[in-house]
């Protein structure tokens, strides 16, 4: 008995929209060898006597400690880089991984003296200073803007990130590896507008039920389509869970659209405004 085999190239193949290009996740190798690197002092601990014993496993520990520590800056200041308005992070988690680096060197060299433990704590601690730099250390772009509508912005944003992260959750228990892109592709789209309301805090009230209200909503029903589509493989359940997010993501785009063109006009009636002033002064030149 034949039977049709389709891929993404066949001629009846379901059209899905392209994902987006996806950046690179700030935790890289050189982030992950901080994790594996204290372990040679734990193991090597357990050769050395009681005293020795005891300090390489106070290196492991400082070491590791640095190593997340390092990890979560990295990843604020990926955070904080891809944003055109952000504060900086509370903690300097970066600074306090070189200087726990440092300290955890000089521990473990400690045995072959003060010097020693000196000379390569210090060294440690600078070579991770220049590998992995500072932590940003000022607000960017928060010039004239004020703090409470920057917290309200923020805290509706990181709620609407957390629906996301459900919803891409909720996705993996249908089994289906096509709908998971298609959570990721959906996310990526509508995250233009979570940008622009940390750009502009003010626009929050005009997108507050998109980022609430619709979100909720989309997480709610992706939980209810990943439970009956793992049961049932409902092809006419997945056409109209497919449909809603094509639509939400029109609505979504739509929105921004809406919020940068009301920009567009309210900086034109500035300038036209600006202009009649100046001719009223006597100011503005002409031809």
């Amino acid at each position: 008995m034949s039977q049709q085999f389709g891929g993404r190239y066949s001629p009846n193949a379901p059209r899905t929209p392209a994902s987006p290009p996806k950046r690179p996740h700030p935790v890289g190798a050189r982030v992950n060898i901080l994790f594996v690197l204290p372990f040679l002092f734990a193991i090597t601990a357990f050769f050395k006597p009681p005293a020795g014993l005891a300090l390489n496993l106070a290196a492991f520990g400082l070491l590791m400690l640095a190593a997340w520590l390092t990890r979560d800056g990295v990843i604020a200041q990926a955070a904080y880089d891809a944003r055109s308005v952000a504060r900086r992070p509370a903690i300097p988690r970066k600074i306090f991984g070189a200087v726990l680096t440092g300290l955890g060197l000089g521990v473990a060299a400690f045995s072959a003296g003060p010097g020693a433990a000196l000379l390569l704590g210090g060294l440690g601690g600078a070579l991770h200073f220049g590998a992995f730099g500072a932590d940003p250390l000022r607000d960017k772009g928060m010039e004239g803007v004020d703090r409470f509508e920057t917290d309200r912005a923020t805290k509706a944003v990181e709620e609407a990130e957390t629906y996301l992260s459900e919803m891409a959750e909720a996705i993996k228990r249908s089994g289906d590896r096509a709908l998971s892109r298609r959570i990721e592709a959906f996310s990526a789209n509508i995250r233009p507008l979570f940008r622009a309301v940390e750009n502009d805090p003010r626009r929050l009230n005009s997108a507050r039920r998109y980022l609430g209200v619709y979100l909720i909503g989309a997480r709610d029903a992706t939980v209810k389509f990943a439970e009956l589509y793992a049961r049932s493989r409902d092809a006419g359940a997945r056409t109209e869970f497919e449909a809603l997010l094509d639509d939400l993501e029109s609505r979504f785009t739509l929105r921004r659209e809406a919020l940068l063109e009301s920009d567009r006009t309210d900086l034109e009636i500035e300038i036209e405004v600006l202009r009649e002033r100046l001719d009223r002064e006597g100011l503005r030149l002409r031809d």
